[in-house]
């Protein structure tokens, strides 16, 4: 999506559609804005709208104001806001028009809405905007190819720089869908290193590829043993922003990459396991994050590494109570092959380790426990270092995802231990599995680092349309480590 500046009032646009937000039955907008106020009041008083989140309603204006079309987009109430909701309800209004047959947008300039600073509402409502005119049709062989949309800020903007912000990353969700989206066959280990070299080359990142042969070589036993029940081989994907902070030590980003998860030997029942694909999307969140970083020309020295498997009942594959060795000689007792992310992100960590990072932050659709926990709501984040933690919470508030911080408590790391090998990669209780998962993980960080891991198992994917996005990967966490990356200080 293309975004624009012009100092042309709203009601003066001569667009397919001006867009007013509202918060219950309050039209969010600036001052100087009387008459669409009025207008926009006075339609929806005679309607079902009640500004309510999800809730749009498009009426004709004729030539009431320039635009030929009116969306209205609801936020909520004030007391449910949070700053996810108006980046929903900009995605929102762009896909109720687009499915009207609407190609151009224009939002205020500005908005009058509590806690929602000028730059916050340009990067929300402007990347919203882009994700709303997204649909995965790559295999509909009856689609047709829509016009790409446009979208106008209208009336004057002190600072430019978050809207081509929300445009740069806005891109980068969009380039990456398709990749997330994808299914098995299509998004495969090999792929997904294909277009992240591409992707890489046309952003300014350096991008590293280890195989199977290297990946023996260097002992990462983790990411084989999942793979090695596949015909696909395993790719360990190392992207890499210099930054300009040469004296900063890096950030690094870890994600989980399955790009299909069988469960394995320990294999999951068949209903629902199509969108199993899913269970990449931890790497899709940092592929896209690192695209966006390289285009906001982040400051901090930023690495991302996307271990890269798939996980497959074939003949070689491993079996429960085989004792593998990870990256660095820990050994892992094999309970169930099903928690298999664990064991990929392991091998990532370590290498994430040999940095000498100022951090390591992994993302993984790790346990289905996160859901049962906090549903599709926020995800949880837990970890060795709580100023980390706290910095990722309050990031992800921002860029309208949300966190919640789980303990990781000794006793979760005790209940995994194993009578063959140093570890065993579920624990004995199944109880707190989102914190043992966790406590796992900390297992492979050296001390002195700080790490925290992101569950995003309920929130990296719709299973249904929602009024904002088609079924299919959102990219949650792309945007809250981009945020994170952009507001750490040298």
């Amino acid at each position: 999506m293309k975004i624009t500046i012009s100092p042309t009032p709203l009601t003066e646009q001569k667009k397919d559609a001006a867009v007013v937000f509202f918060q219950g039955t309050e039209a969010l907008l600036p001052v100087g804005n009387t008459k669409l106020k009025k207008l926009a009041t006075e339609y929806v008083k005679h309607s079902a709208f009640k500004g309510q989140a999800g809730q749009t309603a498009t009426f004709p204006t004729a030539g009431k104001i320039a635009a030929k079309q009116l969306i209205v987009a609801g936020i909520g109430e004030a007391k449910d806001f949070h700053n996810g909701l108006l980046e929903q309800a900009a995605a929102t209004a762009v896909r109720a028009g687009r499915a009207a047959g609407l190609k151009s947008f224009a939002l205020a300039s500005s908005i009058k809405l509590k806690g929602v600073s000028e730059t916050d509402y340009h990067l929300l409502a402007g990347r919203g905007a882009c994700w709303g005119s997204y649909d995965y049709s790559k295999y509909k062989t009856t689609e047709k190819k829509k016009a790409t949309p446009t979208l106008v800020f209208a009336g004057a903007v002190k600072d430019r720089s978050a809207i081509k912000t929300a445009e740069a990353q806005g891109a980068a969700l969009l380039s990456t869908a398709d990749v997330a989206n994808g299914p098995g066959s299509d998004s495969t280990p090999e792929n997904i290193a294909k277009w992240a070299k591409k992707m890489a080359k046309e952003n300014g990142l350096s991008c590293q590829v280890l195989g199977d042969a290297e990946l023996a070589k260097k002992g990462c036993g983790g990411i084989l043993a999942v793979s090695q029940g596949s015909a696909k081989g395993a790719k360990m994907i190392i992207l890499k922003h210099a930054g300009t902070n040469k004296k900063a030590k890096p950030i690094v980003l870890v994600g989980k990459t399955v790009t299909f998860d069988s469960g394995g030997i320990s294999l999951k029942p068949g209903r629902g396991m199509g969108w199993m694909r899913y269970d990449k999307c931890g790497g899709m969140a940092v592929l896209a994050a690192m695209q966006m970083i390289a285009r906001m020309k982040v400051k901090t020295p930023v690495v991302g590494i996307l271990g890269a498997a798939e996980n497959m009942p074939g003949s070689d594959a491993i079996r429960p109570g085989d004792i593998i060795t990870a990256y660095k000689g820990k050994t892992i007792e094999v309970l169930n092959t099903d928690a298999e992310g664990r064991l990929v992100l392991v091998d990532a960590i370590g290498m994430a380790a040999d940095l000498k990072p100022a951090a390591i932050v992994d993302m993984a659709t790790l346990t289905g426990a996160v859901i049962g926990a906090l549903g599709a709501a926020a995800s949880a984040v837990l970890g060795n270092d709580a100023q980390l933690a706290g910095n990722l919470i309050d990031s992800a508030s921002t860029a309208g995802e949300r966190l919640w911080q789980l303990p990781i408590y000794k006793e979760y790391t005790d209940d995994m231990k194993s009578d063959f090998a140093d570890i065993s990669n579920i624990s004995k209780s199944n109880g707190a599995g989102t914190a043992t998962a966790a406590a796992f993980l900390q297992e492979f960080v050296p001390e002195g680092i700080p790490w925290a891991h992101i569950d995003i198992a309920g929130t990296a994917w719709l299973e249904s349309a929602k009024p904002h996005q088609a079924p299919g990967a959102t990219l949650f966490g792309a945007r809250l480590l981009a945020q994170w990356a952009d507001s750490i200080k040298g």
